[in-house]
């Protein structure tokens, strides 16, 4: 999922763009973190980011339609450094946003946000990077959550 600026989306791209701030873009692709953050500079973007709940629901739209019903999981900029330690009381869990539009994005989230389906693990040591989980829900909309 990138995040790009205000400029018009190439045609049959999937994107979403809120009334204010960047635009989204769902790509399906196997690459790693490192590959998936490569093809969002390429597109003029970065992995994308949420700092809201307005945002999110958004961007959950974008992604749902994107996958289909098959489970998926999309490469978002939510990354810890090696030098960060996991802290399981912040609703990211040490994560942060990287590549954010002018490093304007909110470091931290709302609680409401802070929905991992399994902890991370607890880890001064390496760098780690988390994707946002997406898996149909014929109730209330898609089931998501962050996983390392």
């Amino acid at each position: 999922a990138c995040a790009l600026g205000r400029t018009p989306p190439p045609p049959r791209a999937a994107v979403r763009c809120p009334p204010a701030g960047a635009c989204f873009s769902a790509h399906l692709a196997n690459l790693s973190y490192a590959e998936a953050r490569g093809a969002c500079d390429q597109r003029g973007g970065s992995l994308a980011w949420v700092s809201g709940e307005p945002e999110l629901r958004l961007l959950l739209g974008l992604l749902a339609k994107a996958a289909g019903p098959a489970p998926a999981l999309f490469w978002v900029g939510l990354k810890r450094n090696a030098s960060a330690c996991t802290h399981e009381e912040q609703p990211l869990r040490g994560f942060s946003w990287e590549g954010v539009e002018n490093g304007t994005a909110a470091q931290e989230v709302p609680a409401a946000l802070g929905r991992w389906l399994q902890e991370p693990l607890r880890s001064c040591l390496t760098a780690r990077c988390a994707g946002l989980h997406l898996a149909a829900d014929p109730g209330d909309g898609p089931s998501w959550g962050w996983k390392e």
